[in-house]
């Protein structure tokens, strides 16, 4: 499917934290713009540190898909504590942000096992300067997260950006 959102599990069945569901509006996404994004997610185990996520994003060039390099931390990238990155940008101690406040969604390891879902809600994509590499275009990205060698999630997207 090109040039539309799509998602997908990709452990197999055997993870334990699952995507139940999640749908982005508007597609191709804008940037700047709102994004609209509802979300439902399920996990039978807890996520504690250190968490490490692999990142896999590729461009489409015509009929081939590119891999996007690591850049200042966008593309394919390996993340080796998402714990500490989110404590970073949200220090331990303050509220989640909204929405994530409002529905009890948590923002800091350890995120505890069970049910989680977000109503559709609005999120302000700033007008940021991207690399010129992720400008319009259709996108792949494949993220793995794991925590001592076991994977715990494994889910791929499919978008399209659109900048003004």
């Amino acid at each position: 499917q090109v040039g539309g959102f799509s998602w997908e599990n990709c452990g197999d069945g055997k993870d334990p934290v699952v995507l139940q569901s999640l749908s982005v509006a508007p597609d191709p996404i804008t940037i700047p713009g709102n994004l609209r994004v509802s979300a439902a997610v399920t996990g039978t185990k807890a996520l504690a540190s250190p968490l490490k996520a692999v990142v896999v994003a590729e461009k489409a060039l015509g009929e081939l898909w590119i891999q996007l390099p690591c850049i200042d931390q966008m593309g394919s990238c390996t993340y080796d504590d998402v714990c500490a990155i989110l404590d970073d940008l949200i220090p331990p101690g303050t509220p989640c942000p909204e929405p994530l406040l409002t529905y009890g969604i948590p923002c800091h390891c350890p995120f505890k096992a069970g049910s989680y879902s977000l109503p559709p809600s609005d999120f302000p994509l700033p007008d940021i300067e991207l690399p010129s590499w992720m400008t319009n275009g259709n996108y792949r990205v494949r993220v793995a997260v794991s925590s001592g060698g076991q994977e715990l999630a494994c889910v791929k997207l499919a978008f399209s950006l659109q900048a003004q």
